[in-house]
């Protein structure tokens, strides 16, 4: 897995949409693209990473196997499995020379108990007194997410999600299996919102009960808009000389209304404006300032440029 935080790297949260990320992507891209930035071994560089970046979470699918990806090392400490790779730390069998370490211990750690391979499977150790049998331990809970227009969220309705979990195989090994669920959205959903699915998480080694599954609904923002710590961001373009003196700029809400907003002398880029109750569900919007870039200009636009230029500003 690379090294890169595909999320920071695009500037998005790891609550952020698919739709979100390929957008931020392509944003991105365009920006430092080799072309629009000959000879700049800086830019070359981020749009490298960007590009990887892109490769990790950029679609649906990619995403959901680096998440997953994810999960697994955070819990094994370097892998998982049923074709996730572990990492021993050192290599060779998890067995060697540790006694009963390596696996087991991971399992423990990762389920709340032994992974249940018992005590005297070598020469010569000693035994233990019979121990009070514990009660059966549970799976561990898993994440998962959906993502859903701000209409599907408003409305409600029905969805089937796909997702992978650690099953109990033969002889106690653990094992993936690919699970799919049909889910009730409710009417009014917010972004960030979980839904619990019982015993739809991990199983555990020792047979205990599974844990759960917590689906996490992840409403898409739409075009130029952003979550960020849970607030709606809407960025909107100012053409440089509204900047610098005032003027409105035409804006559209999620909900669809239209209106110009007012922008005051010398604001700045990254400046942002309140819209109470303006934002998804009648919560607050955020209107976020940002340089409105022309790709082509008019030869009357070219000789004011110049102008401005010439006289130092």
């Amino acid at each position: 897995m690379s090294d890169i935080d595909p999320y920071g790297t695009l500037g998005v949260s790891k609550d952020a949409s698919d739709a979100e990320i390929k957008r931020a992507w392509r944003k991105l891209a365009r920006q430092y693209h080799p072309d629009r930035n000959p000879g700049d071994s800086a830019a070359e560089d981020r749009f490298k990473r960007i590009q990887e970046a892109g490769d990790l979470i950029g679609s649906p699918e990619a995403r959901k196997k680096y998440d997953e990806e994810s999960q697994m090392r955070n819990m094994f400490g370097g892998g998982g499995p049923g074709g996730v790779r572990f990492d021993f730390g050192g290599g060779g069998n998890p067995f060697d020379g540790g006694g009963m370490g390596g696996l087991e211990e991971m399992l423990g750690a990762m389920f709340g108990g032994a992974g249940g391979m018992g005590a005297g499977m070598g020469g010569g150790m000693p035994r233990q007194a019979p121990q009070q049998q514990s009660p059966p331990k549970k799976g561990k809970d898993l994440d998962i997410h959906l993502d859903v227009s701000m209409q599907e969220a408003k409305e409600g309705g029905k969805r089937m999600v796909s997702f992978t979990r650690l099953i109990k195989g033969h002889v106690g090994n653990m094992q993936k299996e690919n699970k799919k669920v049909n889910v009730n959205i409710p009417k009014q959903a917010k972004h960030g919102q979980s839904i619990r699915l019982k015993g739809m998480g991990h199983e555990h080694p020792e047979g205990g009960d599974a844990g759960d599954a917590h689906l996490k609904i992840r409403v898409d923002p739409g075009e130029n808009r952003r979550w960020e710590n849970g607030a709606l961001i809407q960025e909107v373009a100012v053409p440089y000389s509204t900047l610098k003196l005032g003027g409105k700029v035409k804006i559209t809400t999620p909900s669809g209304k239209t209106g110009n907003l007012t922008i005051q002398p010398n604001s700045r880029i990254g400046d942002r404006r309140r819209m109470v109750k303006m934002g998804f569900d009648e919560g607050n919007l955020d209107l976020e300032l940002i340089l409105l870039e022309n790709e082509e200009l008019t030869e009357e636009q070219r000789n004011i440029l110049d102008s401005l230029r010439d006289s130092g500003l």
